[in-house]
């Protein structure tokens, strides 16, 4: 499940995620996965494909609370914990510094991205350059 979380949240941007294991610190959990959004919009952007992403897989969460405006959306899905903040809400409660004691793992979007290729010049034939 945290896999699929992180390449949802990848996906559509998901600012600085970070996978916190917190196996043998806590029993309500295995996994904090936690980020941040640009706005309030990316922040529902980001829950709605999270949502989306893991009842496709024939899961679901077992709980949501907070809101987008709010700033802080908590996502159950059992094992894993979803925290998705606005940027000033992540700083303020810090979560990284509570569990700081867990092995975390900063989640990058590793695999190459696909581009587009270049339109030739006007005049250009294509492979010339």
């Amino acid at each position: 499940m945290a896999k699929l979380a992180a390449a949802l949240l990848l996906a559509k941007k998901a600012q600085r995620p970070v996978l916190i294991d917190v196996r043998g610190l806590t029993s309500f959990a295995d996994y904090f996965l936690i980020c941040h959004a640009t706005s309030s919009v990316h922040l529902k952007t980001l829950v709605d494909s999270l949502v989306e992403g893991i009842e496709y897989s024939g899961a679901s969460p077992f709980g949501l609370e907070g809101t987008p405006e709010s700033g802080w959306v908590l996502m159950d899905c059992g094992d894993l914990i979803l925290h998705i903040f606005s940027e000033r809400e992540r700083e303020y409660y810090d979560l990284e510094r509570l569990w700081g004691d867990a092995p975390r793992t900063e989640l990058t979007d590793a695999a190459p991205r696909a581009r587009k290729p270049r339109r030739p010049a006007k005049g250009e034939k294509p492979g010339e350059r």
